[in-house]
């Protein structure tokens, strides 16, 4: 018996499992490019682009493992894989709990006033350090614009 042509087994080299590497980079670059996503209002308010190239990112993977875990004697990437996929899982975990929870917990601004409103008199400091009053704006003409920026520092 031939053991170099028992099934082309022996001696055969693995290919390289493409879709868990480009799973990998697809996944971290969704990660990463939020704060260029973030830029714009249609992907600001919903990270749809994170989320597409996390989802893309995880189902390489997931071809992938299935590939190493299916065919190992053709393809590599079972433990390497196994990893991977638990840490791109972790970190979409993570950046789901931050998007959907952690950023929706601003508190409420209902003291904040409304257009049309009447400003609480109020004193400021300036850029240079000075007290500015909403008292002393009005005296100088009839209109003050206020830009109420609401956040959560």
């Amino acid at each position: 018996m031939d053991l170099a042509n028992d099934g082309g087994e022996i001696g055969m080299k693995r290919k390289w499992n493409w879709p868990i590497w480009v799973g990998l980079v697809v996944t971290v670059g969704g990660l990463l490019s939020y704060g260029f996503f973030a830029q714009f209002p249609i992907t600001r308010d919903f990270p749809w682009a994170n989320l597409l190239l996390l989802g893309v990112g995880a189902a390489l993977l997931i071809l992938g493992l299935f590939r190493a875990f299916g065919r190992p004697q053709l393809y590599r990437g079972k433990i390497f894989g196994s990893i991977l996929t638990a840490i791109v899982l972790f970190l979409f975990g993570f950046f789901s709990y931050q998007i959907f929870y952690v950023l929706h917990q601003v508190p409420l601004s209902a003291q904040a006033p409304r257009v049309g409103e009447k400003a609480p008199e109020f004193t400021l400091l300036d850029q240079n350090g000075k007290q500015v009053a909403l008292a002393d704006l009005l005296s100088g003409s009839r209109v003050v614009v206020l830009i109420f920026y609401r956040g959560f520092w």
